[in-house]
């Protein structure tokens, strides 16, 4: 007798045939053991894009730093421009999303540290508020 496992739509069966006669009937079939199946990884969660945190001015400086690493797209303002709360100053990217950085506060423009293209590191100093 020969044993063979044959596979017939996805279950697997043990199949024994004798030797010899062509003609003789399948002895046994029996569905195999079924094997432990390796549990299927959980698929990573993507995280949700975050919104740049709010940047930092130094106390009593006036300097507005960039909140990540990035690089810069465009600058919206010009020195010794009038800014309002809130209002952009300039547009980087990181991570391959563009992001603002807003005045905290009202104030002039004093100066632009920074040019379109220019690379950022947390912390750089961007534009200084008087």
């Amino acid at each position: 007798m020969k044993n063979y496992k044959i596979t017939i739509n996805g279950k697997t069966y043990d199949v024994g045939v004798e030797d010899g006669d062509v003609s003789a009937p399948i002895k046994s079939v029996q569905p195999a053991q079924p094997k432990a199946a390796a549990p299927a990884p959980a698929p990573k969660a993507e995280p949700a894009a975050k919104a740049a945190p709010a940047p930092k001015v130094a106390a009593g400086s006036g300097d507005v730093t960039a909140p990540m690493a990035g690089t810069v797209l465009s600058i919206a303002v010009a020195e010794g421009e009038q800014v309002k709360a809130g209002q952009v100053l300039l547009i980087f990217e990181a991570m391959k999303m563009e992001a603002e950085i807003t005045a905290p506060a009202a104030g002039t423009v004093k100066k632009v540290h920074v040019a379109k293209g220019a690379l950022l590191e947390n912390g750089t100093v961007v534009v200084t508020l008087s």
